[in-house]
């Protein structure tokens, strides 16, 4: 899909014209670094006139309004009038402190143009101070292009939900009109039966290519007894063809206890072949968790890992997060690759049953709601350690960067749900912005005189 983002640069000719046009050009190369596809105006905006003459046509996803030198809160009014996507509002630093006169004032500009963002309904927005090509300065523009993106993706994505949460688990529900009202997500609905009666009208005749897809992806996919093996395939056209047939991006599956007493085969492993496949597939049908993996996925690339944290280890300064074994098999350990086993409960297969590879940069990440409803952001960062399979299912140990004991305590205290997503890469500056443009609250962790603590505490 495509991406806009849009530069709008303001100011008023009675300033040091001079230091202006320096600027202005200095921003468009780092913003046309960023994003070779920034739209940037050929000239400073100088007058209201030339800022509207420059707005015509245009359909931003993203505004970088930058203050060149002090503008009044018009200039601010123009843009919320015809657009109404994220701003990343940029005030220039002085170029000059001599006793002379004052060259820019972009900070006082910023200060008007905050004004009319929060008076004009609250409007959310990000915020840097710095000259173009201060690292702040970077971040920030990285990040506002990375989170307005995934924010547009996200108004296309079909998520489905394939039955419904076990009793207990709550927190991964979520309403249709509430995923389309606050996120733009459209989501599908279907009974896990349903599915299962599709693959149950598969014959072993039409199996061939999914058991082959399997044995590709894993090993020791022939321990698994044959029917259970063939029942997968089954499992995974079916889920296969509802995909395609209604491009869905995301989905949230219930497995247990249905697709052992209905069916006598796990879902795991087809979730874990989704992953890979670039569907964002969240077992025990957690809503909000599958689209948290959605998200980690756009900033990544990749496919995310999914699970419960389980164990603490105060001497590592480590987390293990764990499931039963829906892990994507390209996470799995190089040195084990992706193994099938049985479901750790149950004791039927197959479903994963491996260590993830170590990855030096991680993000720990989830989309939670506060007891109002209101939606807040987990966020923490480490790294993901070279540890085998800590327990039957998959499993994977993040050292964090903050201390993980003050981090667990906390994130419990907290309220956290229980299922969190680990992403390659450290995305937390992004994952911030993107809270920023919706208005959530921000819980990040983060070392703190050797305390973990959420941002907004």
């Amino acid at each position: 899909m495509s991406f806009t983002p849009v530069y709008i640069p303001v100011g008023v000719p009675t300033f040091h014209l001079e230091s202006a046009q320096d600027q202005f050009e200095r921003s468009v190369k780092l913003l046309r670094s960023v994003d070779e596809n920034f739209i940037v105006p050929g000239e400073m905006l100088l007058s209201l006139d030339k800022l509207r003459d420059y707005m015509q046509g245009l359909r931003p996803d993203l505004i970088v309004f930058q203050n060149l030198t002090f503008a009044n809160a018009a200039y601010m009014s123009e843009v919320l009038r015809r657009f109404d996507c994220p701003v990343l509002l940029w005030t220039l630093r002085e170029p000059v402190i001599d006793g002379g006169r004052l060259r820019l004032n972009s900070l006082t500009g910023a200060y008007s143009a905050a004004n009319t963002l929060r008076a004009f309904d609250d409007r959310p927005f990000s915020y840097v101070f710095g000259a173009p090509e201060e690292k702040e300065t970077v971040e920030a523009v990285k990040a506002s292009v990375a989170a307005a993106r995934v924010k547009k993706n996200m108004r296309s994505l079909r998520l489905a939900a394939v039955g419904h949460t076990p009793q207990g688990f709550g927190f991964g529900r979520a309403l249709d009109s509430e995923l389309m009202s606050t996120f733009g997500v459209e989501l599908e609905a279907i009974e896990a039966r349903e599915l299962i009666d599709e693959a149950k009208k598969l014959t072993d005749a039409e199996l061939a290519s999914a058991v082959a897809d399997t044995e590709k992806a894993t090993v020791g996919l022939d321990k698994t007894p044959e029917n259970n093996v063939l029942d997968h395939a089954r499992l995974l056209n079916a889920y296969r063809s509802y995909v395609k047939s209604h491009n869905i991006g995301a989905l949230a599956s219930r497995c247990w206890p249905d697709f052992f007493t209905a069916f006598g085969t796990p879902v795991c492993t087809v979730l874990s072949m989704l992953n890979d496949e670039g569907v964002a597939a969240a077992c025990e049908a957690d809503i909000y968790g599958a689209l948290s993996m959605w998200i980690g996925m756009q900033l990544s690339g990749e496919p995310v890992f999914f699970g419960d944290p389980v164990s603490l280890d105060e001497g590592e300064n480590t987390v293990t997060f764990w499931h039963c074994g829906a892990a994507a098999c390209s996470l799995a350990r190089h040195d084990t690759g992706a193994v099938v086993g049985v479901h750790p409960n149950r004791k039927i297969g197959p479903a994963m049953d491996f260590g993830c590879e170590a990855f030096p940069e991680a993000t720990i990440f989830r989309i939670g709601r506060e007891p109002d409803g209101s939606f807040r952001f987990f966020i923490a960062e480490g790294e993901a350690l070279d540890k085998p399979k800590q327990f039957i299912g998959t499993s994977i140990v993040v050292k964090t960067f903050c201390d993980s004991r003050g981090m667990v305590e906390q994130s419990v205290r907290d309220g956290f749900e229980p299922h969190f997503v680990v992403i390659k890469g450290l995305h937390a500056r992004t994952l911030e912005t993107l809270a920023e443009m919706y208005g959530f609250d921000v819980y990040r962790y983060t070392v703190d005189a050797g305390l973990c603590r959420g941002n907004d505490q």
